[in-house]
Order: C-alpha cells, then sequence, then structure tokens
C-alpha cells in the first residue's frame, strides 16, 4: 500500500522525520507532497521547493529511508478546494491513504474518495516550523530540532540572513538629532 504526506515542511525538522518512519510502519512506500511549492521567501514559507526537497531526500538517505520515499513531488495551491484532490492525484502516482492533521484537507480527501489518516505529532510545541522559525530569528538554538541534512541546506543557503531580511520593515528609522520626517 502507497501513502501521501502532504506538509509545507518550512524547514524539513525532527519531528517530520520521525512521523515518516511512524507512517513507513504501516506502508508500503510513502509519497510525500511539498504544499505551497510556489511559495517562497516569506516569513511563513522562506524556503523554495527545491531547497525544501533537497532538506528532505538528503535527510531520508542520511537515514536509508529514501528508497521507501523515493517520490517527493512538489506540489503547487490551485485555490480552489473542489479540485485539490484531482489536482494532487493528476501530480502523484496512485495512493490509497493520504496522512493530514489539517482538518480541511482531511475533509477533502474524504470528499475525493481517499483514505485519511491523522498522523502522530511528536513534541509538536518544539517540533513546529513556526516555533524553529521563531528560535532563527531570535538567536536561540533551532539546530538540534532539524536533522543535520536540513542544517547543511539552510547554511548553504544563509537561510538565517534570508529570514532577517524578509522580516526587517522597509520603515526609515529616523534618527534622534531632532531629524523631522518627511
Amino acid at each position: 500500500m502507497r501513502g501521501l504526506l502532504i506538509g509545507r515542511f518550512q524547514p524539513f525538522h525532527n519531528g517530520h522525520l520521525e512521523m515518516i518512519k511512524t507512517i513507513l510502519g504501516e506502508v508500503d512506500d510513502l509519497i510525500i507532497g511539498i504544499g505551497s511549492a510556489q511559495i517562497s521567501h516569506t516569513i511563513e514559507n522562506p524556503f523554495t521547493a527545491g531547497e525544501r526537497m533537497s532538506m528532505i531526500s538528503d535527510s531520508l538517505r542520511s537515514e536509508s529511508l529514501i528508497g521507501r520515499c523515493y517520490y517527493i513531488i512538489p506540489i503547487s495551491d490551485v485555490w480552489n478546494n473542489a479540485l485539490w484532490v484531482t489536482h494532487l492525484k493528476s501530480l502523484t502516482p496512485d495512493f490509497q491513504v493520504a496522512y493530514t492533521g489539517n482538518p480541511l484537507a482531511q475533509r477533502l480527501f474524504r470528499e475525493g474518495g481517499v483514505e485519511v489518516k491523522v498522523p502522530p505529532l511528536f513534541y509538536r510545541a518544539k517540533y513546529s516550523g513556526t516555533e524553529i522559525r521563531r528560535r532563527m530569528l531570535s538567536g536561540e538554538d533551532w539546530e538540534s530540532l532539524v536533522p543535520p541534512a536540513t542544517l547543511a541546506v539552510i547554511k548553504k543557503i544563509k537561510g538565517i540572513e534570508r529570514l532577517k531580511d524578509i522580516t526587517r520593515s522597509d520603515k526609515i528609522t529616523y534618527l534622534e538629532s531632532g531629524d523631522a520626517a518627511p
């Protein structure tokens, strides 16, 4: 049986890796769909689809799991919920079960005739893309929350510098010298 796991993986972290290991105990192989593939360079989606593919494939390879997750597919948003499952099916090999914790995605899969399972979440407060990105910006430890391969990709692309750049304001700061705003 083949499963599908869809997520944004912004970035791919240890919780994702543990989730994949658990799911592989239930399916023969797993398609990994990289959601919102067309979006990057935003605070919620700082990494490109290609960067996320590298994080995932390199991490799975280092864990000897790539042979059971050889489909890593970028999935662009279609902005039409009625067509979403059909869109996914057009981009992926056949799958029998979809793994998602998103209530809307669960409903859409069920309406599309796909069995749905909620994947296990591992230490969700710590292993969350939002939390990891927050830590990256604040200078707190985040490196221990991602696989070494993800860390290597983020360092190579200067991911922290990118995050800091995209969160900077474009508002002009005036000196305390009394300069008036124009």
